[in-house]
């Protein structure tokens, strides 16, 4: 093969791989700004930035994804139509038969809210991980990337978080993507103490995580909050979006904003 046909070839190839990122980047900003979004959510972008998180975790539109407890489906919004002609969504949601009626309810919120737009959410899967704790329902090796938002407080609170990132390890193809946004603790302080008030140590989380054959990557300041001293009454639910002191200085913990965060990404080894 002459010299001037090799070099043809790698600029084909490199026009193909500039066009196809900036689909992506059209498609992802077409999903954050979709009028189907609801204000309320849209309201929040300013301190979640989700085009920007996304693509800090370099997500794209073939792959396929699995986003850990959605809640009512602040990400899900945006990743069922980025992902749903090229890619695949799957939600690991809490079931309707959990034993705690909050978090059921809030399941077959999520559902309905699915079932009401089903030209966005028609092919998003969702499997039940209080059912299927450790995502045995999910094959070996299967996923491009898995999300999860704020959640391992909660693992550490009830037990559990070492085998959840171990089932993540497992469903990851090699090479696959974990992305991580959790509220962040001050480094040095006992994780099970800050997680009861939902922070977690980012030195802890990234040692445990890597533990359990991650390498991380890269770390983002994106969803930093320096207003955020997290000294709070009733810790991160203070904070908005739950304000738990209902109005109880509310306007100043509406000038914080949500809270301090860090954003993580890891690699399966």
């Amino acid at each position: 093969m002459s010299l001037t046909r090799i070099l043809i070839i790698a600029y084909t190839l490199s026009t193909l791989i500039t066009l196809n990122a900036h689909a992506d980047d059209h498609q992802l900003s077409a999903a954050v700004n979709d009028p189907s979004r609801s204000v309320k959510n849209k309201a929040r972008d300013i301190y979640r930035h989700p085009k920007e998180t996304l693509e800090f975790f370099q997500i794209k539109s073939s792959m396929k994804v699995l986003e850990i407890l959605p809640g009512r489906g602040w990400y899900t919004e945006i990743l069922a139509p980025y992902l749903a002609d090229k890619g695949h969504l799957t939600v690991a949601s809490f079931g309707a038969n959990h034993p705690s009626k909050y978090l059921a309810n809030l399941h077959n919120d999520f559902v309905k809210m699915m079932k009401a737009n089903s030209k966005t959410y028609g092919k998003v899967e969702i499997v039940s991980i209080k059912e299927d704790s450790f995502l045995q329902s999910i094959p070996d090796t299967s996923l491009d990337m898995i999300l999860t938002f704020r959640n391992s407080h909660n693992w550490i609170r009830y037990g559990g978080i070492t085998e959840r990132y171990t089932a993540f390890n497992r469903v990851l193809k090699s090479g696959g993507v974990l992305g991580v946004v959790q509220h962040r603790a001050a480094d040095g302080g006992d994780h099970k103490v800050t997680a009861e008030k939902g922070y977690v140590p980012e030195s802890y989380l990234i040692r445990l995580i890597e533990d359990q054959g991650f390498e991380l990557m890269g770390t983002s300041e994106i969803n930093s909050n320096s207003k955020d001293t997290k000294d709070h009454p009733e810790g991160v639910w203070t904070l908005p979006p739950s304000y738990r002191l209902k109005n109880i200085d509310k306007e100043k913990y509406t000038a914080i904003g949500e809270s301090d965060r860090m954003t993580l990404r890891f690699v399966k080894k």
